[in-house]
């Protein structure tokens, strides 16, 4: 019989192969439809470029939010030290810059700006503009 502490190993473990799968089937399913709608040549070249770097990076967007989450339950439930709370807080940083970095790659804006974008056509004229 498994103790606790293997129980929750075994369920990051399950997090982190979840989220990796995530990465990597997102991203060759990202490139197989870029490149079959390259080869097909039924969009703009920038068009058909621009959906590959969304989706691949939606793709890393949410593997992420897995591997974050494995992070977590590891330090939290298994190793609740100060050194290992340190690491944790380094990797969730590392990490949310990421994640920042992409969804600012992927909507084309801030993220505090989605709901101005989502008003008509003169949001445009907004997107990466820092508030104030």
């Amino acid at each position: 019989m498994m103790d606790e502490a293997a129980w929750v190993h075994l369920v990051t473990r399950v997090v982190e192969i979840v989220g990796t799968a995530i990465i990597v089937i997102g991203s060759f399913g990202a490139l197989a439809s870029f490149l079959v709608g390259m080869a097909r040549a039924t969009s703009p070249r920038d068009a058909l470029v621009s959906r590959f770097r969304s989706s691949l990076g939606q793709s890393i967007l949410l593997g992420l939010e897995f591997l974050v989450a494995a992070d977590i339950i590891n330090t939290v439930a298994i190793e609740p030290t100060i050194s290992s709370l340190v690491v944790l807080a380094g990797i969730v940083l590392i990490r949310t810059f990421l994640s920042f970095s992409l969804e600012v790659e992927i909507g084309g804006r801030w993220p505090w700006q989605k709901s101005r974008a989502k008003k008509g056509p003169g949001a445009s004229s907004e997107r990466l503009q820092p508030p104030g």
